[in-house]
């Protein structure tokens, strides 16, 4: 299933900082922005914390999500995808969506498990299908009020 618009590309990696320097040398970046964050996630095995290291970077208007997965069992799905050194492993693209439920509705019609969501409410929900047999990686659908598209450096023209 692909629906929506992608705007992202994102990587896995044990060691971010060295990412972000590596993309500093090589990348027109526009905005960069760094966090770390323990967010509640559901995964099909259950629901938990997962603390994890990000950095978006964007580079016209496409975003790079670079992922350190810490602390959580939750985050098995980018653990799993880590390279033993610390260079950069491609773990899936996101597509943002204009209407939440009736994307939700087009995910209870497809066949690709749902491996992944959280979010907050009102503000900003994700879920990941494991298209991994199909497209050889995940896909991640997001949906933002526009306000947080805005903050978190997307173009609305």
């Amino acid at each position: 299933m692909i629906v929506g618009r992608h705007y992202q590309n994102a990587y896995v990696t044990r060691n971010i900082d060295q990412a972000v320097a590596e993309f500093r040398e090589r990348a027109d970046i526009r905005l960069l922005m760094e966090t770390e964050v323990s967010v509640t996630l559901w995964t099909p095995h259950g629901e938990g914390i997962g603390t994890q290291k990000l950095a978006f970077l964007w580079i016209g208007d496409m975003q790079i999500e670079l992922i350190q997965p810490g602390q959580g069992d939750v985050l098995a799905l980018y653990r799993d995808a880590l390279p033993a050194d610390d260079r950069l492993c491609f773990h899936h693209v996101c597509h943002r969506v204009d209407d939440w439920d009736a994307f939700l509705a087009q995910v209870d019609r497809q066949s690709y498990p749902v491996v992944l969501k959280g979010g907050t409410p009102g503000l900003l929900q994700f879920l990941y299908l494991d298209t991994r047999a199909w497209l050889g990686h995940y896909t991640e659908y997001v949906w933002m009020a526009p306000e947080r598209w805005t903050t978190m450096g997307g173009r609305t023209a």
